[in-house]
């Protein structure tokens, strides 16, 4: 009688009819390319969606699925399988009865895995109970392996006591700093910023204890507190990291470094700043995923999406985007970038600090320290031939006038300006001495915006609105265009989503909310704009066109969002208070 061979995943995709043969190769190339399971590649191409592969290797397998989310990891379980080990073979523990063991796996047909297990086993005397688990829950487990505290508590620990207690000299200082202990704190605070999406690190002294800050989604978050003693070697450790002078503590410095975490490039902007208590370390965190901003993800869409795609298909003219420092505006600019770059353009910017690496586009970084200004970057970049030119910030007459001029001959510029609103771009453009009969043939569109938090999608609560809250929805519906009112004005109320602040889930680490998402306004130039940039320039009128035009407010644009269920109206309210109009 034959023996039956085991059928494989591959295989058993091809039979189902998910996966053709003459793809196999291809993803399978694409899969060892970026270190990933088959299987992920598949689900991240819509090959096949993570519950159904998560079925199917059930049944393939003959294996129980287990849902990670829904059960509690038991610490002592973790404690079985060292987590270089989990890491390597993707392989989870996650409960423990008596002597059994029970373990996660992805990939059955990982021979060296299983033998990995069985060795595990053998030799602490347990028994294995093997369950299916898919690769969220995989990287949920390796997260419960690590611990900022504990990896940090851990190098401290290494450091002498003598060392803590002796004098510490400048050299002592260089010394501790070099030691692994050290480096290790410094490396295990950057590595849990950026895996908590963390934009900003702040370590702060004070008399008896250094505070280690997280800014995630807009909000500083203490995640460590370390001991005095260290603060000048962690800080040391920095500087030179950064290239900045160690011995130089009474004058603001800063720097830059970069280093590769999860086999990407992560760059982070150093400032330092000296306070009474020690300096103050800030570490702005750059990280260059260029390739997943695309517009609609950063809450842009409907007419505002409409205007700035009609406005970047033109062959010249400038986009401005306004709104205070921390609202988004480099990664919208990122997100045109990203839509405007092809081999037939010529593209370059002068930024400060170059936020986002985009491959194609040549990036120039300014140095005001030896002259390299927005102004003289940008008489040098006329001569580079641009089609499309990115200007950071236009924080000067200089600036203006030169980024007016270019967008008169023939350019596309992209830039920022500080205004309340979009309706503040044309006098704004007016002060900084731009005149009047300029701003029509070369604005294509101003705009403005604003950062609010998203709810958690697994953990918001469904709520009816109060009768505050529907007196705010109903009078922002009234002041929207006539389809807009038609559509969602509602006599029995509405139902709005909240954050679960009592009882967050994992998905969000306890926050209830998950990433940010902006609320944008944009203004579009037409002819009757024109009449009345050229004419009397008035705030009223300006806004009677933004009405005609159909433009939605920021506010607006917050409430639509309210009630699609992506953002709570308190912070909608607490962000764009002042915008409500």
């Amino acid at each position: 009688m034959p023996i039956k061979i085991p059928t494989t995943l591959v295989e058993e995709l091809i039979k189902l009819g998910l996966l053709s043969k003459r793809d196999v190769k291809s993803y399978e190339d694409l899969a060892k390319k970026e270190d990933k399971e088959l299987g992920q590649i598949l689900i991240e191409k819509d090959v096949v969606s993570a519950s159904d592969l998560l079925e199917i290797k059930s049944r393939l397998y003959r294996l129980p699925i287990v849902k990670l989310e829904e059960i509690k990891l038991d610490s002592e379980a973790l404690k079985e399988i060292a987590e270089d080990v989990v890491n390597f073979y993707k392989m989870a523990p996650f409960a423990k009865e008596g002597d059994i063991l029970k373990v996660g796996v992805i990939n059955p047909e990982d021979i060296d895995a299983l033998e990995a297990l069985k060795f595990i086993a053998s030799d602490k005397g347990l028994k294995i109970d093997k369950y299916i688990i898919d690769y969220r829950d995989f990287e949920g487990i390796l997260k419960n392996y690590r611990s900022l505290t504990a990896e940090v508590g851990k190098a401290l620990e290494s450091l002498s006591e003598e060392a803590e207690k002796e004098v510490i000299t400048q050299k002592k200082i260089e010394e501790i700093s070099a030691e692994g202990a050290v480096t290790r704190i410094v490396a295990s605070i950057v590595k849990y910023a950026v895996e908590s999406r963390a934009s900003d690190i702040h370590i702060e002294a004070f008399e008896e204890k250094v505070n280690v800050r997280f800014r995630i989604d807009g909000v500083l978050i203490i995640a460590l507190t370390l001991p005095k003693n260290v603060h000048s070697a962690v800080l040391t450790r920095i500087k030179v990291l950064s290239n900045l002078k160690i011995d130089e503590t009474r004058l603001a410095q800063d720097g830059r470094f970069s280093t590769m975490l999860n086999k990407r490039r992560i760059d982070f902007r150093v400032s330092t700043f000296p306070t009474k208590n020690g300096e103050k370390v800030v570490m702005r965190i750059l990280d260059p995923l260029t390739n997943k901003i695309d517009l609609p993800d950063l809450g842009i869409d409907g007419r505002s999406l409409e205007v700035l795609e009609r406005a970047m298909t033109k062959p010249f003219g400038s986009i401005l985007i306004t709104g205070p420092t921390g609202s988004g505006k480099s990664t919208t600019l990122a997100g045109m970038l990203k839509r405007l770059n092809n081999e037939e353009v010529n593209i370059v910017t002068l930024e400060d600090p170059i936020e986002y690496f985009v491959e194609g586009v040549n990036q120039s970084q300014i140095h005001e320290e030896i002259g390299y200004t927005f102004a003289s970057g940008l008489r040098h970049i006329l001569r580079q031939d641009p089609d499309i030119i990115m200007v950071g910030e236009i924080r000067d007459k200089e600036t203006a006038a030169l980024a007016t001029q270019a967008a008169l001959t023939g350019h596309i510029v992209l830039s920022t300006l500080h205004t309340n609103d979009a309706m503040g771009v044309v006098p704004r453009l007016i002060d900084m001495g731009v005149e009047k009969y300029l701003i029509p043939p070369t604005l294509n569109v101003a705009a403005a915006q604003r950062l609010l938090r998203r709810l958690c999608p697994d953990c918001k609560i469904k709520a009816k609105a109060n009768v505050a809250e529907e007196g705010i929805i109903n009078k922002a519906i009234l002041g929207m265009p006539e389809k807009y009112q038609k559509e969602l004005l509602s006599q029995s109320g509405y139902q709005i989503h909240k954050p679960n602040i009592e009882n967050p889930c994992k998905k969000c680490s306890g926050k209830a909310f998950k990433g940010r998402m902006g609320i944008f306004e944009m203004l579009e130039m037409t002819d009757e704009f024109e009449k009345i940039i050229l004419a009397d320039f008035s705030e009223s009128a300006t806004r009677e066109e933004a009405r005609r035009q159909g433009m939605i407010t920021m506010f607006q644009d917050g409430i639509l969002k309210v009630l699609r269920g992506v953002v709570s109206i308190d912070e909608l309210l607490e962000v764009a208070e002042a915008d409500k109009k």
